[in-house]
């Protein structure tokens, strides 16, 4: 009978340890498990990240260039103004001349 009640113990304890043993298990389980998650948050985290940087500096970029490409335009109209303006210049002043000469060859006649 104590022989009987001892084995009785000893599978209840038994029992007892592989379930607490199980349990443990699952607990490590879902922690690792939630770890894992955490770091693959984590990650695509940093990757959004390092996506809207580099959109921030492409963005940037084509900013820039666009302000150079209006800066170069805007010195090739200011050139072609300048050339326009110069001819119309030189050309009064072809045109003055031609003026004083017909002037001075109708006075000396």
């Amino acid at each position: 009978m104590e022989t009987e009640r001892r084995h009785r113990k000893a599978d209840q304890d038994r029992r007892q340890r592989q379930r607490q043993t199980e349990t443990d298990r699952d607990r490590d389980r879902d922690r690792d498990r939630q770890r894992q998650r955490e770091t693959e948050t984590d990650r695509d985290r940093e990757r959004q990240r390092q996506t809207e940087t580099e959109t921030d500096k492409e963005t940037e970029t084509d900013r820039e260039r666009e302000r150079q490409k209006q800066r170069k335009r805007r010195r090739k109209r200011q050139r072609k103004r300048q050339t326009e303006t110069e001819t119309e210049r030189d050309r009064d002043r072809e045109t003055e001349e031609e003026a004083y000469e017909e002037t001075e060859r109708d006075r000396e006649r």
